[in-house]
């Protein structure tokens, strides 16, 4: 069977529609609501949202940040993005289209890091975790969201991605990527119909930060 892989042109064609998905929004509330929980958010705060899409996850936290940057490899995500950003005035989020697994900026550090549902879509972890670990300020938060490994039939096994992360296994990727104390809790669960009835999808939030 030949791999399908989920890229830019997937997304620019789903970008419209995103934020019609209720579950989406659900989603993003109860991950920014974990993160609000687990990190001192303030105002003096630049913060990167990679893998941002429409921004669903940045909107709920704008308030509680400085500048927010907002970048994904899709550019028709980032236009429903922009457009959200000019129609409510939202003065401290931009978006930026950009490929991090590409390219490592050399003159951007944030306090705060938060990607959703996009680690699993990169082929190499240990490399992402080591380029946000070096775009992080000494102490700055890492908070990623994604699937709890499962049996390849959330996306379809026929589908070029990670089949979601096995905790401890995650939580040793980013020990050695440089970061202490990763914690998991888990945020939300995906109800989805399969061949077998509805199953449910445990979402985690691992939350960690740069040492020293």
């Amino acid at each position: 069977m030949d791999k399908v892989v989920l890229d830019a042109a997937h997304f620019d064609s789903k970008a419209r529609q995103w934020d019609e998905n209720p579950v989406f929004r659900e989603r993003a509330e109860n991950i920014a609501a974990g993160i609000r929980a687990a990190v001192p958010l303030s105002r003096s705060m630049a913060a990167l949202d990679y893998g941002s899409g429409s921004g669903l996850l940045s909107f709920p936290l704008k308030d509680e940040l400085g500048q927010i940057t907002l970048k994904d490899t899709s550019a028709g995500m980032l236009a429903v993005a922009e457009e959200k950003i000019a129609a409510q005035g939202v003065t401290n989020m931009v978006t930026r289209q950009a490929d991090l697994t590409a390219d490592t900026p050399q003159d951007e550090r944030y306090d705060l890091i938060y990607s959703s549902m996009t680690l699993h879509h990169i082929p190499d972890t240990d490399a992402i975790l080591k380029t946000f670990h070096t775009l992080l300020n000494p102490g700055g938060w890492l908070c990623i969201a994604d699937l709890d490994e499962e049996d390849g039939s959330f996306h379809g096994i026929e589908v070029e991605v990670h089949h979601g992360f096995g905790r401890e296994m995650l939580a040793g990727k980013a020990t050695r990527a440089g970061f202490a104390r990763p914690r998991f809790e888990t945020v939300f669960e995906i109800v989805k119909e399969t061949e077998q009835g509805a199953r449910a999808y445990p979402v985690f939030l691992m939350v960690a930060q740069r040492a020293g």
